[in-house]
């Protein structure tokens, strides 16, 4: 089974926003959501792999294969083409939250966006939470880092 490379660790957020984000709008939504996402959650923001932020964990085991590892409750990335946010769990029962969300596009793992104000935050911070309380009922209290 591959190793998850996807982990942890103890970059700086700030540091790498301010390298990596490609633009000052890019730059700037991120520092908004790392606030936003972390009031929301309650938890700070930690540096997982090259190029994510993430918020709070949980311990998963996949019910199709051996997988199994740690993974942020929330997380997003300022990639060159959208910021991606990995908020939604693709529950379908959660899909209703999509509806007042604003200008997007969603792939298999998250949703894109191209500037924050092109969304609503009230509708964000609501799919953050039923995110958040979806993956704590199932995997358990998240380990809080």
């Amino acid at each position: 089974m591959a190793e998850l490379k996807t982990k942890q660790h103890d970059g700086d957020v700030f540091e790498f926003i301010s390298s990596f984000a490609n633009t000052e709008q890019k730059r700037e939504d991120s520092f908004e959501l790392v606030k936003l996402m972390q009031g929301v959650t309650g938890h700070p923001p930690k540096m997982w792999g090259a190029s994510m932020i993430g918020f709070g964990s949980y311990h998963y085991k996949s019910d199709r294969s051996k997988q199994e590892g740690d993974w942020p409750l929330v997380a997003f990335s300022p990639r060159k083409a959208a910021i991606s946010l990995y908020v939604f769990t693709g529950n379908p029962e959660h899909e209703y939250l999509l509806r007042d969300l604003g200008k997007y596009t969603i792939g298999k793992a998250c949703i894109y966006i191209k500037k924050l104000s092109d969304i609503n935050i009230d509708a964000l911070k609501r799919l953050i939470n039923a995110s958040v309380t979806f993956l704590e009922d199932k995997y358990g209290q998240n380990k809080g880092s």
